[in-house]
């Protein structure tokens, strides 16, 4: 009679060993491709890589230089852009330039700003944030200062300022929008330093002689890894917004290099959007896709890493949970009858 509990212990025992046995990561990818918007916020963003590095194929492609200006057949015999047909995908904007074709090369300095500028801001962020949650004391509060200084700095100020006395460049986008963009996770990271720092293993690790670089580098910065994934991945849709916007004021490249931002800019002079909707609606709709894939993406991998904001619980955690509720179930009936038998 106590064979059927034996089998299912053993059973639950197996799945939960299952469970064990896979490492936080593999729980984490499995949660993420459970998350279909943050699978198609996945697909949507390799895409648009994708399509930033093989721009010079989509150019081959179409027979189009991004700086061509195809005054011919670009320009309708009013001299105004012709919308999209099938030599330009996408149409033309003002100048005759294949709309496609630039829209392919700006993604290529949006996503390296994006990707560069937010590199930056998280290492300098994270280095700012575990000094000043660790060290605490006077050390905390100078660097707090310095936080609040940067915060209270206007952007754009700051931004004109810079490039009237340097020029515009890609360089001095990627350095501004670092500088700006650093002090939000510095705070992020000393929050959680200093709820990490009072934890037991670091006071073991104290109490057996470690040094403070030792444990910040062995023991707090791993537990820091999920968060600053989750706000690197938040942080990129920021930055390409930025240098939308720098390109927009003429602060980031010079023409006739291609970035969303300055194909927005083209589109408003004298209202040229108001007959050649496409050139301003193209761009902004890959601004608005390309911001919202990476803010989708970083919720999802926010609650792929941190197993308590998932909404409903995993499929391993309701197949152990099943086991158990049949395991007493089992023993349950398996009693009853041992007890009617005496």
């Amino acid at each position: 009679m106590t064979q059927p509990v034996l089998s299912e212990e053993l059973a639950t025992a197996g799945t939960e060993a299952a469970v064990r046995a896979r490492s936080s990561l593999a729980l984490a990818v499995a949660r993420l491709r459970r998350d279909k918007v943050a699978v198609v916020s996945l697909v949507v963003v390799v895409l648009i890589v994708l399509t930033a590095v093989f721009a010079p194929v989509v150019a081959a492609i179409t027979g189009h230089d991004p700086n061509f200006q195809y005054r011919d057949d670009g320009l309708s015999p009013d001299g105004l852009p012709v919308g999209p047909n099938g030599e330009f995908w996408l149409g033309t904007d003002r100048l005759g330039r294949d709309v496609l074709v630039r829209l392919a090369y700006g993604a290529r300095v949006s996503l390296v700003v994006g990707l560069l500028a937010s590199a930056c801001a998280v290492a300098i962020g994270v280095l700012v944030g575990t000094v000043s949650g660790y060290l605490r004391g006077r050390t905390d509060l100078v660097l707090n200062w310095v936080i609040d200084l940067i915060l209270s700095i206007p952007f754009l100020l700051f931004a004109i300022s810079l490039v009237s006395l340097v020029g515009p460049s890609l360089k001095i986008s990627v350095l501004v929008i670092a500088c700006f963009t650093w002090g939000p996770i510095a705070r992020v990271v000393r929050g959680q330093v200093l709820s990490i720092r009072e934890r037991e293993f670091i006071e073991a690790a104290r109490s057996l002689g470690g040094t403070r670089r030792r444990i910040i580098v062995r023991d707090v910065l791993p537990n820091l890894v999920a968060p600053i994934i989750v706000y690197a991945t938040l942080l990129i849709p920021s930055a390409i917004v930025f240098e939308a916007t720098l390109s927009f004021l003429g602060l980031s490249v010079t023409p006739p290099t291609a970035t969303w931002g300055n194909m927005l800019a083209e589109a408003s002079q004298n209202a040229l959007y108001t007959v050649a909707w496409w050139i301003v609606v193209f761009p902004s709709l890959a601004l608005l896709a390309t911001t919202l894939a990476f803010n989708l993406l970083g919720d999802g991998l926010r609650d792929a890493l941190d197993p308590g904001a998932s909404r409903r619980p995993g499929r391993l955690a309701r197949t152990v949970r099943r086991g158990r509720k049949r395991a007493e179930r089992a023993r349950a009936a398996a009693a009853a009858r041992d007890g009617e038998a005496h």
